[in-house]
């Protein structure tokens, strides 16, 4: 079994910045993708970015030049750099990862950014 535990969610202004992290723990030979989703009231959740075993990242468009994602591999840690926040990125954050082939999903963690 695999568990991902998310930190790094809280209350931003618009234009402020916020890092999450994604740890994956347990039983792992190989990860081959990580990334994160956010899913806001009323929305479907979306993919904002991935950053897959020895490929190249990619972001959703309403996020590029804003977000950064990277990857410790030695950590099984995931990151979001998070810069230019606006009031559309509120959402609750998931991260998501495949490990040996399955998926898995994080608890999720609640991103505001408001005045």
């Amino acid at each position: 079994q695999v568990q991902l535990v998310e930190s790094g969610g809280g209350l931003v202004q618009p234009g402020g910045s916020l890092r999450l992290s994604c740890t994956a723990s347990g039983s792992i030979f190989s990860i081959n993708f990580m990334g994160w989703h956010r899913q806001a009231p009323g929305k479907q959740r979306e993919l904002v970015a991935g950053i897959p075993s020895g490929g190249r990242t990619n972001y959703a468009d309403s996020v590029k030049g804003r977000f950064t994602i990277s990857r410790d591999n030695a950590k099984n840690t995931v990151y979001l750099q998070m810069n230019s926040l606006k009031p559309e990125d509120t959402a609750v954050y998931y991260c998501n990862a495949v490990v040996d082939l399955r998926p898995y999903w994080g608890q999720g963690t609640q991103v505001t950014v408001s005045s």
